[in-house]
């Protein structure tokens, strides 16, 4: 059920202080060396903000604009003041006022400080705490009480945005997810599309935690104080608009006494270091699927190769040499049985060709013969078996890697998130399944043996539209694969050449 649609959460209380429309405006704008934030002082709210050490496009140096309060795209922060004496009511923000209209981040900390006051003399400032490289911002309301009564109140933030997909879009193969995610009592990460809040709405109270937006690459949060009892909520507003944030408890402020509400506002990658450490479980929002178990030490492998190699793509060929090397002894079964399959090729040919009528005394034949010479025609499938999660875990970790965006590799592959652009690495691809198709025995089923035959052309045609660095690995992965199968091969060979 859509909620009415309104700039504040429900209150009772009657406006106490000065308000203003959103028509009359005005903003301030503040940059740090990796932040542009543009903010409204009708209500202090960040209504714009760049990633300026991100780039929209990689052709281009325009920074990444990840929140935005424009025609085309709608989606912005907002936080207040609540509950009896809040500056919020229904309809209506304080207006504050700034020392200067622009403000630039010279050393490690920058405040901005916006301030009001009410009529019977309750100074409130809302902070924004800005840090060099950090795209975490501290938003903060410092009261000033020194009316004649206590002041009671509690903070809000929330997320407000379209439902539209995000400029910074998928290429490929994948769909990610666009939603809500948060954390609650019963679930360390849980997740909400916008179809789920077309139908209901959310609710939960919980002490600490966070409410997110999450898109491909990149995240909005509010990350309220741990200690904290905070309501959370997420629904769709009557616009057609979605909301997601929190309520803090109620804060009472004594007369002539200073008080504080404050929560940390996050927009940025979704890099999990950075994530961990402002929040228990907001890492989780680099969501690996179900194989997270494979996945994330994959991405510490990965991250580790990178530390020593400094380059994307070699530390991922790295990582395929480590896969590799994990399985080096069930793929060596594999090729060993496969080779056997191969040597007596000419013996299996001769029953299809004596039996090839009756399909039953064939198969009777063919597995005595395997019996014979202790052949398992099933170990062939064992290394494909075996690495199917680790290729399922692979492909979600390095699609969800935000480091890999925009990340090159070498001569024409300039960003490894995206599909090979002249689509060189997957023919190349193509190409080694195709020799060490050559290596395996010919499949005792005619239609096997043409599906098979198929196999590198489908995927080929199938990794055209997959993220290079996914190719590449697979690239290496069959070239290992060919060469430690020749390897064995030609050890198998001489073994029978001394044995004669």
């Amino acid at each position: 059920v859509a909620q009415q649609d309104s700039d504040v959460p429900m209150v009772q209380a009657q406006p106490t202080t000065p308000v203003v429309s959103q028509s009359s405006s005005q903003f301030i704008t503040v940059e740090t060396d990796v932040l542009r934030a543009r903010i409204n002082l009708a209500g202090g709210d960040i209504e714009d903000l760049d990633l300026l050490d991100h780039k929209l496009d990689i052709d281009r140096e325009d920074p990444l604009p990840l929140l935005m309060n424009a025609p085309e795209h709608v989606y912005v922060s907002q936080s207040g003041l609540v509950g009896r004496d809040g500056l919020d009511k229904q309809g209506q923000r304080a207006n504050f006022t700034a020392s200067q209209t622009n403000y630039a981040l010279n050393g490690d900390v920058l405040n901005v400080d916006l301030t009001t006051s009410t009529d019977n003399g309750v100074s409130i400032t809302k902070r924004f705490t800005f840090n060099a490289g950090s795209h975490a911002v501290t938003v903060s309301y410092l009261i000033d009480n020194q009316s004649a009564t206590e002041w009671q109140g509690a903070m809000y933030g929330y997320i407000k945005r379209d439902g539209r997909s995000p400029l910074i879009d998928s290429d490929g193969a994948m769909v990610p997810f666009l939603g809500m995610a948060t954390t609650n009592t019963e679930e360390n990460y849980y997740k909400l599309d916008f179809d789920d809040l077309d139908d209901e709405s959310y609710r939960a109270n919980i002490t600490g935690g966070w409410i997110s937006m999450v898109q491909h690459y990149y995240i909005s949060a509010w990350i309220p104080n741990a200690e904290d009892n905070n309501l959370f909520y997420a629904e769709k507003l009557r616009s057609g608009f979605y909301r997601m944030g929190f309520t803090s408890e109620n804060v009472t402020v004594p007369a002539g006494a200073q008080g504080e509400l404050s929560a940390v506002f996050y927009a940025g990658p979704k890099d999990q270091d950075i994530l961990e450490g402002l929040a228990k479980y907001l890492d989780l929002t680099v969501d690996y699927g179900w194989l997270w178990w494979i996945a994330k030490p994959l991405f510490w492998a990965l991250s580790f190769f990178y530390g020593l190699i400094g380059n994307w793509g070699f530390a991922i060929i790295a990582l395929t040499i480590l896969i590799k090397g994990l399985f080096y002894y069930p793929s060596a079964i594999s090729y060993r049985s496969m080779a056997a399959m191969r040597k007596f090729s000419p013996r299996i040919q001769e029953l299809r060709e004596r039996f090839g009528d009756d399909r039953q005394k064939l198969q009777q034949e063919m597995m005595k013969l395997y019996k014979e010479e202790k052949i398992n025609p099933m170990a062939g499938c064992l290394p494909i078996l075996l690495q199917m999660p680790v290729f399922i875990a692979l492909y979600w970790m390095l699609a969800e890697s935000v480091e890999l965006r925009h990340a090159p590799f070498m001569l024409w592959i300039t960003d490894l998130s995206v599909k090979d652009p002249y689509f060189v690495l997957p023919v190349l691809m193509g190409i080694v399944m195709y020799l060490q198709q050559k290596l395996n025995p010919t499949p005792p089923d005619p239609m096997q043996a043409k599906i098979m035959q198929m196999m590198p052309i489908i995927f080929t045609f199938f990794f055209m539209f997959f993220p290079a660095g996914l190719v590449l690995y697979w690239l290496f992965n069959s070239l290992i694969s060919m060469i430690q199968q020749l390897v064995i091969y030609r050890g198998l060979e001489k073994a029978d050449a001394k044995k004669k």
